[in-house]
């Protein structure tokens, strides 16, 4: 499993972060240089000693950088207390991660999904799925307790990357009068399943299945299924790969 933060490609590029407070004033002279090479300052926050700090994203990473009391120099990178506390942590996690891991999980909702499962299940786990994936299909096996006991909802992102009837085999799953009564027909059959690649795709389902692979590129990501949840401190954590079944718990919650 990956913090939110580890996913060096989870493109901070995506989404706007850029603090109103910052767009509105004016920048230290060593930190618009820095920008002018193509830093993108975040926000600012305070720092020990006369420094003054600022959160930025360089080259898909998130950097803290501190301006000295001068007002003349910045030093790039984590600071630490006599006791080798980060000080850099609680900024980045306050003025770049949660802000990033909140637009990204705007982005899951928005996209196009089948869902398995409860609408009022309590708790909503987001995947890549492609359907011709086998990992696909463990996952959803694996989920059955939490999903029959409405404790969980699936929502599956559908994708075609696997073999070249993967995309139209999504788009009969989601042309289907009932796409979760389909998807579940499909899944329950795992290899004996009888989905049948759709052979003219609507040109606006075509559209929605181009986004959602979009954005599973944007992001990085290579393989299916592609798993994103809430963790118990409600910070957002990402699996690729059907999880072993110790990690079932902490994606999906405590096992019924």
């Amino acid at each position: 499993m990956t913090s939110i933060r580890s996913l060096s490609l989870l493109a901070l590029s995506l989404i706007s972060l850029q603090s109103p407070l910052l767009q509105a004033q004016e920048l230290p002279a060593p930190i618009k240089a820095l920008e002018a090479k193509g830093a993108r300052i975040i926000g600012s926050f305070d720092a020990p000693d006369g420094l003054r700090g600022y959160a930025a994203e360089y080259q898909k990473q998130a950097i803290a950088l501190y301006l000295t009391g001068d007002g003349k120099h910045v030093l790039a990178g984590n600071l630490y207390d006599a006791q080798g506390k980060d000080l850099s942590e609680a900024p980045l996690q306050k003025l770049v991660y949660e802000p990033m891991a909140k637009e990204l999980w705007s982005g899951l909702e928005k996209s196009t999904w089948i869902a398995d499962g409860s609408a009022d299940a309590p708790k909503v786990v987001y995947l890549f799925s492609d359907a011709n994936c086998p990992y696909c299909n463990m996952f959803w096996q694996q989920a059955r307790p939490w999903v029959k006991a409405g404790k969980v909802q699936l929502r599956h992102i559908m994708v075609g990357i696997i073999r070249e009837d993967s995309a139209a085999k999504a788009a009969a799953l989601l042309v289907d009068k009932d796409p979760q009564a389909a998807l579940k027909t499909h899944e329950q059959a795992g290899k004996s399943s009888q989905l049948k690649p759709l052979s003219d795709v609507p040109k606006d389902i075509q559209t929605r299945l181009d986004a959602n692979l979009k954005m599973m590129t944007d992001l990085g990501l290579s393989a299916t299924p592609s798993i994103f949840y809430l963790d118990a401190q409600g910070q957002l954590q990402q699996q690729q790969g059907a999880p072993q079944t110790a990690q079932l718990e902490k994606i999906l919650g405590p096992k019924p």
